[in-house]
């Protein structure tokens, strides 16, 4: 991607200095790095705890689904030049737009809150100390960054702080693995339709293809646009859509490839260890990461709980941000982290509050990592209203023009759609048997 600064900088618009890092891989890859946040890291060590290398299938099926919503969601964005909740607005009844950012909203809500909460309790178990006062800690430097910073600067931040993840891959080969057995598990699926089995299967779905992901993945579409003096919206400049819709497909393809291996390493980590000496039960947030202590070593619990931190910080201006966007299209805001704060007081206090909030949770007894599954529960139901509205919206002229949906994409969406409906039926189908 080319981010050439605009000759004559925008009084309303924090413009950059110097063009963003990894020119080539922007919104895709930081919304798949984003999925694997504290929230992800639970509930796939959830997942290794209790059912070995059972569940590692789920991220192989689940990578070209997560690809196509994904897609689909940066193509609405370039091509209308709006965000998900812009373009439900435009198209749809106001109470079925209400009632989805709503949803949206309380899901982000508790997802940050849990992953403020993880991130605290990590950095306790690393250090010492009071583990409320690194929550609000945290919640302070992500606000700040997210409000004071400028895009393209903040979004070289984000893109850094993708490296974090690495730290699960590390600690794969810190572990013994049996590779023959996690390859068996990846290909040949052992389903099971208990309760729990079917619990930590809507958990890891609503994990990786979660709202919140929707909604970030198109508004920063629409901040490239706003960021590049030369581009526009498809629909506006359908001469750029093959290059621009090339380069959604590779970031995106990439970005949510690199986020389900990571997810992958966590699982066979935990799977590994936990598992094997039979620890299949995550209690609190402190107890994934210090479990590994005596099994895999010092290092292995110490890559881990640092993991943690670092994609929380990568997470949570995505959770607060996602919600803030959806507010302001919805009630007409001036949006976007590219405008100064006096220019989108509104948006940026959208931002502060979600995150406030979610310090406050951490103040109930709500156990962190029960609350971190359970978001991803939460997540995993919520998508299926926003996914089908996506799909319809997007396989329209009236919306997209030309750039309609092909038949490919289209299939594959609404297989993602159809997936995760399926997941949550199935949830409550096996609920109290």
């Amino acid at each position: 991607m080319n981010h050439a600064a605009a000759p004559r900088p925008h009084k309303g618009v924090k413009q950059p200095e110097r063009p963003p890092l990894l020119q080539v891989l922007g919104p895709g890859l930081i919304t798949g790095a984003s999925d694997d946040d504290p929230s992800g890291i639970a509930t796939y060590s959830q997942a290794g705890a209790q059912f070995g290398f059972g569940l590692t299938w789920v991220m192989l099926f689940s990578w070209p689904l997560m690809c196509a919503i994904q897609e689909i969601s940066a193509r609405i964005g370039r091509v209308t030049g709006r965000g998900i909740a812009g373009n439900l607005k435009k198209h749809y009844p106001a109470p079925v737009v209400y009632s989805i950012v709503l949803l949206l909203v309380v899901a982000n809500v508790i997802n940050l809150g849990a992953d403020l909460g993880a991130m605290g309790a990590a950095l306790k178990l690393l250090i010492g100390g009071p583990q409320l006062v690194y929550v609000a800690l945290f919640g302070l430097i992500t606000v700040l960054l997210e409000v004071f910073s400028r895009y393209s600067r903040y979004v070289s931040i984000l893109k850094w702080l993708t490296l974090s993840l690495f730290a699960y891959v590390g600690v794969v080969f810190v572990v013994k693995m049996p590779w023959l057995e996690v390859a068996r598990s990846l290909v040949i699926p052992q389903i099971s339709f208990t309760p729990a089995y079917m619990t930590v299967v809507v958990a890891i779905l609503g994990t990786t293809i979660s709202p919140y992901l929707f909604f970030w993945q198109a508004e920063e579409e629409v901040e490239e646009v706003k960021e590049r003096p030369d581009a526009k919206p498809l629909k506006r400049a359908p001469a750029q859509g093959p290059e621009e819709l090339r380069r959604i497909r590779i970031d995106t393809w990439v970005g949510m490839g690199f986020s389900n291996a990571v997810a992958l390493f966590i699982i066979l980590t935990t799977a590994a260890t936990l598992h094997a000496h039979g620890i299949t039960n995550i209690e609190t947030s402190a107890q994934a990461a210090e479990a590994l202590r005596p099994i895999a070593g010092k290092l292995a619990f110490t890559i881990f709980a640092v993991g943690i931190i670092g994609t929380g910080f990568l997470a949570i201006p995505v959770l607060a941000g996602s919600a803030a966007y959806a507010l302001g299209e919805t009630f007409g805001w001036p949006v976007g982290l590219s405008r100064k704060l006096g220019r989108a007081k509104a948006f940026y206090a959208a931002i502060a509050v979600a995150t406030l909030v979610g310090v406050l949770l951490n103040n109930s007894p709500i156990d962190p990592i029960k609350a971190l599954f359970w978001s991803a529960v939460i997540n995993g139901v919520v998508a299926v209203p926003v996914m089908a509205l996506m799909m319809h919206l997007s396989s329209h002229r009236a919306a997209m023009g030309e750039f309609k949906l092909h038949r490919g994409l289209k299939a594959v969406g609404w297989l993602s759609t159809a997936v995760m409906a399926a997941a949550a039926v199935g949830l409550f189908a096996t609920w109290g048997k």
